[in-house]
């Protein structure tokens, strides 16, 4: 799962589905479903934090407007809440997956997902407990320069 998350969209194909996007907005406002699909499928696999944000975003209002497609979007949504580390939303998207039908690569990502939810829950307790040993050991080394001030002035 981990190789086909890195996995990242060619920068033309990117470009194309833009084109296709703007080209379509431009001439009459509106873009079609499946070219708003085809634009938020390939932002959400771009190597950029903010395409990928882009392309969640496209993503969410297909899926609350076109019911129709919500199976698929709602599977990019997860893959690509999962990309931006936004472990919780990607979890959400997973589960609502697999409400819809069971599959075994949602699944996977659900296992993914959570896996790397652990790891940054377990590196922020590893912060926390670091930076409280140096706020002890500052605490300590001011009292203890405080008792030795005081013995000197005695």
């Amino acid at each position: 799962m981990e190789e086909l998350l890195n996995e990242v969209v060619p920068q033309e194909d990117l470009e194309r589905f833009e084109r296709k996007y703007n080209h379509e907005h431009e001439l009459d406002g509106e873009v079609t479903t499946e070219t708003k699909f085809e634009y938020a499928f390939c932002l959400v696999r771009s190597r950029y934090t903010n395409d990928i944000r882009k392309g969640v975003m496209i993503l969410e209002e297909l899926a609350r407007l076109h019911p129709e497609g919500r199976r698929d979007y709602i599977y990019y949504l997860a893959f690509g809440n999962a990309r931006i580390k936004n472990y919780a939303e990607g979890l959400k998207y997973c589960r609502a997956f697999l409400e819809i039908e069971s599959n075994d690569q949602v699944r996977s990502l659900e296992e993914y997902i959570k896996k790397q939810s652990d790891k940054e829950v377990a590196k922020g307790m590893a912060v926390a407990g670091g930076a409280a040993l140096v706020l002890g050991g500052i605490l300590g080394l001011g009292i203890a320069m405080a008792r030795n001030k005081q013995k000197r002035e005695k």
